[in-house]
């Protein structure tokens, strides 16, 4: 994979099982990388803390409450594409043993699952903002340089939050939805 093929993050298949267990995957991130012929990498942080307020008005917690936060740097080989910071309420990441920085086949949406917490529902954000000194450093761009912010929240059958991720691509991502006309 060149440094300047666009990475397509497919919304509408990248939550299906199937997709996401794709040739021993461990989540969507890495069958996308894979099936561009790249190298993903992933290194994991995993902290308790306080989630952001609009994380936890998203998770429908106390704004005190602690969560598990997997912070994540997502490479292709060596290159750093994507920063994603995961906010999971704690009874659910106990549960689902999602503070192991290795998530197993499918990712923390199919431990999740395992656990009896499947997401039904995903609702994705989109927008842009400001590249702070972080962003700018890990991609290589000008502080204020407006790059994408995806805020997937996942949802349980009976509505309940489970997940809320916040996405930082690096330039160059395409973001690809589909959806169904009756």
């Amino acid at each position: 994979m060149s440094s300047n093929t666009a990475i397509v993050r497919d919304a509408t298949e990248r939550y299906r099982t199937e997709r996401r267990e794709a040739g021993e995957s461990r989540g969507a991130f890495e069958t996308e990388i894979k099936r561009l012929g790249g190298t993903p990498r992933v290194e994991t942080a995993i902290r308790r803390d306080t989630a952001p307020a609009q994380v936890a008005e998203l998770l429908g917690a106390e704004s005190s409450a602690p969560t598990v936060i997997r912070a994540r740097h997502m490479y292709n080989g060596e290159s750093l594409v994507q920063l994603a910071d995961s906010y999971v309420p704690v009874d659910v990441a106990e549960a689902a043993g999602v503070e192991n920085p290795d998530p197993g086949l499918g990712g923390i949406i199919s431990r999740m699952r395992d656990a009896g917490f499947e997401q039904t529902e995903v609702i994705e954000e989109v927008s842009l903002y400001p590249a702070t000194s972080v962003e700018a450093e890990a991609f290589g761009v000008e502080v204020g340089t407006n790059l994408l912010q995806i805020t997937h929240t996942g949802y349980t059958a009976v509505g309940r939050a489970v997940e809320v991720t916040v996405h930082r691509p690096s330039p160059g991502w395409v973001l690809r939805y589909s959806t169904p006309i009756d």
